[in-house]
């Protein structure tokens, strides 16, 4: 795994500890990003990003290493993100890390702007962390929601979110979703 654009292109990152922890492929990841320019409204400078089920922390390093911000990383095990997170030093101030069950949020501190999410496969967890977000003021107005799941996982995209565009990467599909308050 590295960072693929930004100030820190082709710095390594550490591969997890878990075999149950899944980071999104270099390949997908420069995909998603490419799409995401193209969805936003604003620059990436001016994002608060926040990465939910963050694993190794790759999505949210790339976002840092391209300019967003600021980075939050949200998983009920941090300890391969913050390993990754050591490898950054200078961005000690945009990146703040959130150790939460992502399917039982509790009110947000913050509002945010764009939300990856790659939570692990077949377990509902993304509807229940996309409920979260939405019920507890996680989301700005017309945030956008990266949503990846296996190519043949059923989601229920619950009514606050609309489907914008959806895209399939090797076993991984991938939701970008609008949401509206």
């Amino acid at each position: 795994m590295r960072i693929i654009a930004g100030i820190y292109r082709g710095k390594k990152l550490l591969s997890p500890l878990s075999d149950k922890v899944r980071p999104t492929s270099d390949r997908a990841r420069e995909a998603i990003f490419n799409i995401l320019y193209s969805k936003l409204e604003k620059s990436l400078s001016e994002i608060d990003l926040l990465d939910v089920f963050s694993g190794t922390g790759a999505f949210a390093l790339e976002a840092i290493s391209r300019g967003v911000k600021s980075a939050t990383l949200l998983d009920i095990d941090t300890r391969d993100l913050q390993k990754n997170i050591a490898l950054f030093p200078n961005e000690k101030k945009r990146i703040s890390v959130l150790r939460l069950n992502a399917a039982q949020l509790p009110p947000a501190a913050k509002k945010f702007d764009v939300v990856f999410m790659d939570a692990p496969y077949n377990k509902g967890l993304s509807e229940q962390a996309l409920l979260g977000l939405s019920s507890q003021k996680w989301l700005q107005n017309e945030a956008l929601c990266i949503v990846e799941v296996e190519k043949n996982e059923q989601l229920n995209i619950p009514p606050a979110y609309e489907l914008i565009d959806e895209r399939q990467y090797g076993l991984a599909r991938v939701l970008f979703l609008r949401y509206a308050a």
